[in-house]
């Protein structure tokens, strides 16, 4: 075996089982990989400077192709079912003595880093990749290392990631070709039949939102956090589509980061050390700091260019709805570093609702914050997927089911005490629709959305008066500066006040059918924060 580049002192990858490997190329800068990608034909560069690659048949996760082993350290602390599937230990050592074998005489890259932006919880993680863009991903992402940190690195935390191997269901126990299984006993994460490098970094946030919670006392949470210039952390939590890259990316807040993060008792911290953000429809007015951080170091996505052009076209969704760039956390100006903050003042829950039935802006108690928390809603829009002709609710218990190993119980049970203890205040925005549903109704203006938030986090709203929805009993402000009062009531929105009545009613059955799998693990108090549905509306 040859090894090039920063090379530890401990850079012998027998203990992973890869003895029989050709080349390994250790820690690569991102020019190296950008060459390496190049020269191998396997990506171009964009008109920024920006890589761009193509992720293969896999544009996204693919969430029931996610396997958690089952072992003395996860049989009783899981929460098995259709998110968190069990994989059968011997099975597991078969399938990666089969990756190992495949790659027998193949060059693979190797990343050593870390997630965990808090030297009290910093994990140190070794990534062995066999393509060179997989692994400037893995640059972006995760947290870098200086060359003496290089040296001696000594991982906790292993990944093997190898697009171009395919499991066979029958032989590997696995449902399809591709697959992603985190083994706890071993430390490890493997993944294989698939390119799309989001199954990397969720791989380790579902590590993370294990050991932390279990282990540390530490909540790990979907979330992006920004700070503001007097130390005030804000959280917002949301699905993907929801705003969370686009919010907490505010030119007059310093960026904690996009997607994941812990909160401890005196901080939250950042596990990334990048952001990874949907480009689709990107454009500079509308999102200008993550526009301009599409530059060299960045990685695009299935993303199309212009034709005759090396220009991106980012309203293009021809290869995928889901068109993505990753690039390191300082791509951003007023990113802090090091990437945390003190504990958050304010928690806002986002959700872009398609039927155009929530507020922009309401204020919750901590029973309809634990209420929400929990159901995770989020609604679909017709045409982004095949068969999907209206809107259609989506719920993802605490804003992450896919990504959290543990009962959501636990989650929101440790979310509602640091609330508590903190103060903080709870919101729930509604980046979605208003004056009708997904097809009538037009999307909440960004600027609208980012008037709200900025009024929340600067106090705009102690002073103003509230009404109760009539359905959801959610606390909505009367007035916001810059906003029009007649948007934050939605149904002064609609044309048909009847119609509003019954979507409204609609939403909030599906609400309560949701809940119905969480209520023996919940209070009567959450229970009574449900939405109230009408029988005969």
């Amino acid at each position: 075996m040859n090894n090039y580049g920063r090379i530890p002192k401990n850079h012998d990858l027998d203990y992973l089982g890869l003895k029989n490997i050709g080349s390994a190329f250790w820690n690569l800068t991102p020019a190296e990989l950008v060459e390496e990608t190049i020269v191998l034909g396997m990506g171009s560069m964009s008109n920024t400077g920006a890589l761009a690659i193509e992720t293969g048949k896999f544009t996204g996760r693919s969430p029931k192709d996610r396997f958690i082993v089952e072992d003395d350290i996860t049989k009783d602390t899981v929460w098995w079912g259709d998110i968190n599937i069990k994989f059968d230990s011997d099975a597991f050592d078969k399938l990666y003595d089969r990756m190992c074998a495949y790659l027998t005489g193949k060059e693979v890259y190797v990343k050593d880093a870390a997630i965990c932006d808090d030297p009290r919880y910093k994990v140190p993680v070794r990534v062995v990749t066999e393509l060179p863009w997989s692994n400037m991903f893995v640059e972006n992402m995760f947290l870098r290392l200086n060359n003496e940190e290089i040296e001696n690195a000594e991982p906790e935390w292993n990944i093997v990631c190898v697009p171009n191997f395919k499991a066979v269901p029958e032989v590997d126990g696995t449902r399809q070709a591709n697959f992603a299984v985190i083994n706890f006993s071993r430390k490890m994460a493997i993944i294989g039949g698939t390119g799309y490098t989001g199954e990397i970094k969720k791989g380790m946030f579902s590590v993370l939102n294990f050991i932390l919670p279990h282990e540390k006392n530490v909540l790990a949470m979907h979330c992006s956090a920004n700070v503001g210039k007097n130390g005030d952390a804000a959280i917002f939590f949301g699905l993907s589509g929801t705003g969370k890259t686009t919010l907490s990316s505010d030119p007059e807040r310093g960026l904690i980061g996009d997607d994941e993060h812990g909160w401890s008792e005196d901080s939250v911290f950042n596990f990334e050390g990048g952001c990874y953000a949907k480009t689709i429809d990107l454009s500079e007015e509308s999102e200008p700091e993550i526009y301009r951080a599409i530059k060299f170091g960045a990685i695009l996505e299935n993303i199309v260019f212009k034709e005759g052009s090396s220009i991106p076209d980012y309203s293009n969704s021809s290869k995928t709805e889901n068109t993505r760039v990753s690039y390191p956390i300082h791509h951003i100006e007023n990113a802090v570093s090091p990437s945390r903050g003190g504990v958050p003042k304010n928690v806002f829950f986002l959700t872009a609702d398609a039927f155009g039935v929530l507020p922009p802006i309401s204020k919750l108690t901590p029973a309809q914050a634990s209420y929400h928390f929990i159901s995770g809603y989020t609604a679909k829009v017709a045409g982004t997927e095949e068969g999907v002709t209206e809107p259609q609710t989506a719920f993802s218990a605490c804003f992450g089911a896919p990504f959290m190993p543990l009962h959501p119980g636990v989650y929101a049970e440790m979310l509602a005490k640091k609330i508590e203890s903190s103060g903080a205040n709870v919101w729930l925005v509604n980046t979605g629709w208003s004056g009708g549903a997904y097809g009538t109704g037009d999307r909440i203006k960004l600027k609208y959305t980012r008037a709200m938030i900025h009024a929340a986090l600067d106090g705009g709203f102690d002073n103003v008066g509230y009404q109760d929805h009539e359905v959801f009993g959610l606390a909505v402000p009367n007035n916001c500066p810059n906003v029009p009062d007649e948007i934050l009531n939605p149904r002064n929105t609609w044309d048909d006040k009847d119609a509003y009545d019954r979507k409204a009613n609609l939403l909030a059955g599906k609400f309560v059918q949701n809940f119905k799998k969480f209520e023996s693990g919940v209070t009567e108090e959450i229970l009574n924060a449900a939405p109230k549905v009408r029988e005969n509306a």
